[in-house]
């Protein structure tokens, strides 16, 4: 089945320019002009990814992403004529997938969309049943990670909402546990050959990695910066069910 794409553009030409090229390649196409009816749109009738650019009428697109990201995973790629580095920082800090700036070649943003949802189908494995799971769950610090339904859940059963780079991120880090980890080296276990452009997109990762493990970026116990080196996992983590 061909994936579908969202795009939430405002700028009529940009739009029918992402809409035909991306059409082209086989994708269907849903496209908005603003950003009030994509959660609708994802809740009613869900796409794969969605690219969005930032100064949407109404909601802003970092806002709606903000939104997008407590309820829905799904890969979304920033297309912005914002190029400062601080907004490409934001924006992944927010939940973005990849950034793209204007004006692009349609070449970039094809490659692009084929990135993130490569990445995002890896990381979307379809839940076993629990008895089998749990042989394949490692925990920490009151989390159980399950590799076979990639699904976190705390100390009181809850299950943590990730996105797929969010969850690769912790898999890579409970399973090199007490090791330091460079960026580059990050890179290349998270990403494998689609690693991104923008290295310190990591950093980024690992905020809100730290966000959602409830771990002070300012007396971090879980994931500790090594300066000049990159990070290392300090929890104790342990196999469930064997």
């Amino acid at each position: 089945m061909n994936k579908r794409l969202a795009i939430v553009e405002d700028d009529p030409d940009v739009r029918a320019i992402l809409q035909r090229s991306l059409s082209a390649d086989g994708y269907g196409i849903t496209a908005l002009a603003d950003g009030e009816h994509l959660e609708e749109l994802l809740t009613n009738d869900p796409v794969d990814l969605v690219i969005m650019d930032v100064g949407l009428p109404g909601i802003d697109g970092l806002s709606l992403m903000r939104r997008i990201r407590q309820t829905h995973d799904v890969g979304i790629i920033i297309v912005s004529g914002r190029c400062d580095l601080t907004d490409r920082v934001v924006g992944l800090e927010l939940g973005a997938d990849d950034y793209v700036t204007k004006p692009f070649e349609t070449r970039e943003i094809l490659a692009r969309v084929r990135s993130v949802l490569r990445r995002n189908s890896r990381g979307n494995a379809a839940a076993l049943p629990t008895v089998q799971s749990r042989r394949h769950t490692l925990c920490f610090d009151g989390f159980e990670l399950d590799l076979l339904s990639r699904t976190l859940t705390n100390s009181e059963g809850k299950q943590i909402l990730l996105t797929s780079g969010e969850y690769k991120l912790i898999e890579v880090f409970v399973k090199h546990a007490n090791r330091v980890l460079s960026r580059d080296q990050l890179l290349d276990l998270i990403y494998d050959s689609d690693a991104p452009a923008f290295d310190r997109s990591i950093d980024v990762r690992i905020g809100r990695v730290r966000k959602k493990l409830d771990d002070d970026p300012r007396n971090p116990r879980l994931i500790k910066t090594v300066r000049n080196d990159g990070y290392i996992f300090v929890g104790k983590v342990t196999a469930a069910g064997g």
